[in-house]
């Protein structure tokens, strides 16, 4: 009896630190949407200038760069048309807006769940000295398959000093369970002018 005891407490221990690792092996490693390394789908549109442009991502994934009207959307699949068909690939922010070149991806050993990225909202309220529009940053968190790509999460990059850690803090604690077209982005940390202008409707 003592065998079999000294066995299951071996056991339970092992899954113990079997958990442990799968908890300290979340990290980030990062690629690029910078139009040098990424492709071109087509010409920019000659009615409106309009582009799309497919970039590496991590295993197996890519990331789909859609601008129209100084607007743009980012999504993620395993291939182009994939990537164009998932919920990411339909939200659009009011304002102009933009996205940074680089993307930080979560994962869980060698498995992404989420992506996080950098945007620039456009405030038509604060125009700079050309009367152009200021921007205010905010960092997106999107959670990536199985299962559909979608918001997971809106962390205002001014309000909150520590937006990185409370947006990779929001891609571990909710991105894997998220469900998409039901629950709904979470605004994480003090709510900021970036984020009121993304959420305007």
């Amino acid at each position: 009896m003592r065998g079999i005891g000294f066995i299951c407490l071996a056991v339970l221990l092992a899954c113990l630190n079997s958990g442990n690792a799968d908890a300290q092996s979340l990290g980030s490693t990062y690629t690029s949407t910078a139009p040098k390394d990424c492709r071109q789908i087509g010409k920019p549109s000659e009615l409106d200038g309009s582009t799309r442009r497919v970039c590496p991502g991590k295993a197996g994934l890519v990331v789909l760069i859609s601008e129209d009207d100084l607007r743009e959307i980012v999504s993620v699949g395993h291939n182009r048309r994939a990537a164009a068909e998932e919920p990411a690939a339909q939200v659009w922010f009011g304002p102009f807006n933009s996205s940074e070149t680089t993307i930080e991806w979560r994962a869980a050993g060698a498995r992404p769940f989420a992506i996080i990225q950098r945007w620039h909202i456009a405030d038509s309220t604060d125009p700079d000295k050309q009367g152009r529009p200021n921007t205010k940053a905010m960092l997106v968190v999107t959670r990536l398959p199985p299962g559909p790509v979608c918001h997971v999460a809106y962390v205002d990059a001014i309000a909150n000093p520590n937006a990185n850690e409370l947006a990779r803090k929001a891609a571990d604690d909710f991105a894997r369970g998220f469900a998409c077209g039901k629950d709904e982005v979470k605004i994480i940390g003090t709510r900021g002018r970036a984020v009121e202008l993304a959420t305007m409707r």
